[in-house]
């Protein structure tokens, strides 16, 4: 036993078996997420003590029904079962399965156990079995699948202890395979890859003979040796199609003798709620009902909590300014600092009730309704079903959501969904959209019960889901690509939400929203405060070009004070950047100062308000009090024309541009790497940032 030392440990699963749920019960919150090398999937892993003496490190493989790929992501368990020269190679193998759908769990495990690693067959769920009037004869089931058997309730914490325990003990596992394929397939063809590849395992050989094409850790010298093995593909294709019949005919045998469901028995809720939330009419209803709800609950619970964190960045900036010791760092702290972080901050109320809706929505299984119900109207957009997935999951963020797509089979469909991902309103957008609509949209009520303020906001989302919709139906009559897909869609288990998972999902994603965003925001406020706190020679002597204008006479100190920051900031390096760019927004009703944010805000989205709040800062004159984002923002006055420069006709503008534009470099980089095209995400770029500017322009015009 590797007492004292790391033991790897490959957990595996189809979708929807709790899987999740039982990394997380082992893991707690001593996780850790990254990519696996030379792509951009997640990478989970967690350190668990398994014993005073054991730890180990576990990593959840992406959910799959076979070690056959079809996607990417069932290629990465494949590779990571196969190649002994990854550092996650695993040391035991925990296969998790879902008690009502044991038959189809059962064929993945069988591949498992056929490759002869220690494995443990953990069925979850096991709390529901008298509800579902399933029995188990567990004895008989360990004997047949010649496997250590547990059951466990991952959302109750039920097993848990007792799988460690046999997890202690797994160098004493059978790794005997389940059955002998080739005996049932071609013993002599083979018995030929045994003496072809005698350091291998019978089926781990047939696996890399098999999946070749989709192994990229393979040496040059083996590679040459399985071209020159070189079956016939046609016969491969044959053997494959028995090895599926036979497994299906041992684990029919298996389940025959030890499984069985009483129907009489069960209590089960499913398909009456099923027949309500996936009806034609009813089941649309309740979505758009969901989605109400929602954008009610991001504005009216984070409110509060939004306006306690304004105020609190503003006194810190106060404080800063007049509690250190006056100089350029003391500036660079109280004007870009702060100002920067409180512009990421203050939304983190909002984006966490944006994360609890969703995490809580898939855990429940609702979240698969909604794909089913979603599917027709899909594939009238040159799209399957399985693009909802991406699409609902770009509400959080483009970037995992076009690496979502990746579990689209079909290149064109999957290509349209990576192209349309983002018009889908994202979380990024969320701060920009939060406090634009706070400006311009009154706190009232639509009869008595919506706030004007949430109506607002779920129009914004259901315009970017429209918008995706529509370039997918241009994007699958322009592109000319043969497709040919095939839609399969499980429909887990109704089941309260799991308190522990929530929580995680809420922490990991608000964490990595807030620590990403925040060091490209901290970045691009200290460039953007070095940039408007130095300039030409005006900039320099902006006090006596300012006192020696006839204008200024007998004007209040705070007002002069005023004046002379506002012609400082004008005559700075970031604002004649720009003066410069002002004649190409102006028809869209902006100003350089929006102009600048608007540049910023390329890095990410939510950069905006960060950047504006900068540039507020700096402008403000040393007596007069910072005041929070949103009061610089509703304060700020067009000299033209002496009207609010936040007014309804510039808040929708905006409000539109950032509905339609691309704004993310990030998004752009990960299309070029799905894409391996610079193609596709210039495509994106252009078309997108035309259709904002034009949306944009069109509506400030009509507006004002």
């Amino acid at each position: 036993m590797k007492s004292n030392s790391l033991l790897n440990i490959a957990l595996v699963g189809n979708p929807n078996t709790g899987k999740t749920s039982l990394f997380n019960q082992l893991t707690g919150l001593n996780q850790k997420v990254g990519n696996y090398p030379g792509i951009t999937v997640d990478k989970k892993q967690g350190k668990c003590k398994i014993s005073e003496h054991l730890t180990a490190e576990i990593t959840d493989l992406p959910g799959t029904y076979s070690i056959n790929p079809t996607t990417l992501d069932e290629t990465i368990v494949l590779e990571t079962l196969l190649n002994e020269n990854n550092d996650s190679f695993p040391d035991l193998v925990i296969v998790v399965a879902e008690v009502e759908n044991l038959k189809r769990n059962l064929f993945l495990f069988s591949q498992i156990k056929d490759l002869q690693f220690p494995s443990i067959l953990v069925i979850n769920m096991s709390d529901q079995m008298v509800r579902k009037g399933i029995t188990i004869d567990i004895d008989a089931l360990k004997k047949e699948l010649k496997s250590e058997i547990i059951l466990i309730s991952a959302r109750k914490n039920l097993g848990i202890d007792a799988l460690k325990r046999e997890i202690e003990n797994y160098e004493n596992w059978n790794t005997e395979p389940i059955a002998n394929i080739s005996d049932k397939i071609d013993s002599v063809f083979f018995e030929t890859i045994i003496s072809t590849f005698p350091e291998f395992s019978l089926y781990k050989s047939w696996l890399l003979i098999t999946q070749q094409k989709n192994l990229d850790f393979l040496s040059a010298k083996l590679n040459n040796k399985i071209t020159e093995f070189n079956p016939d593909s046609e016969k491969i294709k044959k053997y494959q199609h028995k090895e599926t019949i036979y497994r299906y005919q041992i684990i029919n045998e298996i389940l025959k003798k030890t499984y069985s469901v009483d129907k009489n028995e069960a209590t089960d809720l499913r398909s009456k709620l099923d027949k309500i939330l996936t009806h034609k009419i009813y089941g649309y209803i309740i979505f758009f009902g969901v989605l109400m709800v929602i954008f009610q609950s991001i504005f009216e619970w984070a409110s509060l909590p939004m306006d306690l964190i304004d105020s609190l960045f503003a006194n810190l900036s106060e404080l800063a300014k007049t509690n250190l010791p006056k100089g350029t760092f003391t500036n660079l702290i109280a004007e870009g600092v702060i100002p920067g972080i409180g512009g990421i901050v203050i939304f983190i109320p909002q984006i966490a009730i944006l994360f609890l809706f969703i995490a809580t929505l898939e855990e429940t299984g609702y979240m698969s309704r909604v794909v089913f119900l979603m599917d027709k109207i899909m594939r009238k957009f040159g799209m399957s079903g399985k693009s909802i997935i991406p699409l609902i999951s770009g509400t959080a963020c483009a970037i995992p959501a076009i690496m979502a797509s990746r579990n689209i089979s079909d290149w064109k469909e999957r290509l349209i969904t990576i192209l349309v991902i983002p018009f889908t309103t994202c979380s990024a957008r969320l701060p920009v959209y939060a406090i634009l609509i706070a400006l311009i949209i009154p706190d009232e009520r639509v009869f008595g019960i919506f706030s004007m303020q949430g109506l607002t906001l779920m129009g914004l989302y259901l315009l970017g889901f429209a918008a995706a919709i529509s370039s997918a139906i241009l994007l699958h009559n322009v592109l000319k690509i043969k497709t040919q897909s095939l839609f399969v869609i499980e429909m887990p288990n109704y089941k309260l939400p799991s308190i522990k998972n929530v929580f995680f999902e809420v922490v990991e994603k608000t964490k990595a929203f807030i620590f990403g965003a925040g060091k490209i925001i901290l970045a691009l406020s200290i460039i953007l405060w070095f940039l408007a706190s130095n300039g030409s020679e005006k900039f320099k002597n902006a006090t006596e070009f300012v006192t020696t204008q006839e204008s200024v006479n007998n004007l209040p100190e705070n007002v002069l004070n005023k004046k002379i920051a506002s012609y400082r900031l004008e005559h700075s390096y970031i604002g004649i950047m720009g003066k410069v760019i002002e004649p190409v927004i102006k028809p869209m009703g902006y100003d350089w100062k929006i102009g600048i944010a608007l540049i910023s805000s390329f890095a990410a989205r939510e950069v905006f308000i960060g950047a504006l709040a900068t540039i507020y800062n700096v402008e403000s004159d040393s007596d007069e009090g910072p005041g929070t984002i949103k009061e610089r923002m509703a304060a700020e006055v067009d000299p033209v024309t002496g009207e609010k420069r936040f007014n309804f006709a510039t808040g929708m503008s905006l409000l539109l541009f950032y509905a339609f534009a691309m704004q993310c470099i990030g998004t752009l980089a990960i299309v070029k790497r799905e894409t391996k095209s610079w193609k596709w995400p210039i495509l994106q770029l252009t078309g997108m940032g035309a259709l904002a500017y034009i949306v944009a322009a069109i509506t400030f015009n009509i507006l004002s």
